[in-house]
């Protein structure tokens, strides 16, 4: 069971596929207020989700910051 709780592998060298999907799941799964707390608004699990969690510690592992990826389009 625990495998399948476990963070996705966060693969290096990031490549800028990787930062172009790592910067639309922050976007994407970005938190939401509900009455049993903070809930990712695409999977309406707790946040962070894992999805979110890999797409921070990917955008991490290239050296950025998520500001640095600018804002969407």
């Amino acid at each position: 069971m625990s495998a399948v709780l476990a963070d996705f592998p966060v693969l290096t060298p990031v490549t800028d596929e990787d930062l172009a999907l790592a910067a639309q799941a922050v976007r994407v799964h970005a938190p939401e207020p509900w009455p049993q707390g903070q809930l990712c608004r695409s999977e309406r699990v707790p946040y962070p989700c894992p999805l979110v969690r890999w797409a921070h510690a990917t955008i991490h592992a290239a050296g950025l910051t998520e500001e640095q990826l600018g804002e969407p389009a």
